[in-house]
């Protein structure tokens, strides 16, 4: 009974985006970057199809793309830095199944922060099921906002690119979208796995600089 109230909710959300135009867009990729599971899959790439038949420009579909990616985000990383863990807790076991959300999930996304940190906003971005939820850790460690800003936007900016280039080559061939967005989802997997194996190789160079560094810089007694 929920699960169908959210097919036609999602329904009826992406009839009135599809009305609004680019303020739709903005709206839609606020409602996908928060705590709402709406896939940023039927806004982009319709609007990447529109961009191909002259009625949308790309720049401002990736502008608005952007923003509302940003907005989003913005709301859960505020919900986590202002209400705590305990109350987010509380919501999510009081509400969670009307937003498909559970702890579980929110569990990933913490591990996911704790293990690999700040970085996580931006590959995070990249990787179902995580990309709405990662804000929320980084709010709970009270991640400074302009580190924050610039790393989601960096992510959410290559999503919304490629939704919108595959709406633009793509977007009447939906039998080609519908067989080759898995294929998609696995080159973003190995391209953040590829800057997180980066990302440990920086870090594990820079622990063993600074003591190297300490130990030369003692004293001799």
């Amino acid at each position: 009974m929920i699960l169908e109230l959210f097919h036609q909710l999602i329904a009826t959300l992406i009839s009135i985006i599809g009305e609004l135009g680019y303020l739709g867009i903005f709206i839609g990729m606020t409602i996908e970057s928060s705590f709402i599971p709406f896939p940023s899959e039927l806004i982009l790439i319709p609007a990447g199809a529109l961009v191909a038949q002259g009625e949308m420009l790309a720049g401002f579909v990736f502008l608005a793309g952007l923003a509302g990616s940003l907005v989003g985000a913005l709301i859960n990383y505020f919900l986590a830095l202002f209400l705590g863990r305990t109350t987010i807790d509380f919501l999510v076991d009081k509400y969670g199944k009307v937003f498909l959300i559970n702890k579980e999930k929110l569990k990933k996304s913490d591990k996911f922060f704790d293990k690999y940190g700040e970085l996580t906003t931006f590959t995070g971005r990249l990787i179902p099921v995580v990309r709405q939820l990662i804000s929320l850790p980084a709010g709970f460690a009270k991640m400074k906002l302009p580190k924050f800003i610039f790393f989601t936007a960096l992510g959410a900016g290559i999503w919304s690119a490629i939704l919108i280039y595959i709406g633009y080559f793509f977007g009447n061939n939906t039998e080609w979208i519908n067989s080759n967005m898995n294929f998609v989802t696995m080159l973003l997997l190995s391209f953040v796995l590829i800057i997180i194996i980066i990302y440990l190789i920086l870090k594990k160079r820079k622990i063993k600089k600074k003591i190297n560094l300490a130990f030369h810089s003692e004293p001799l007694k």
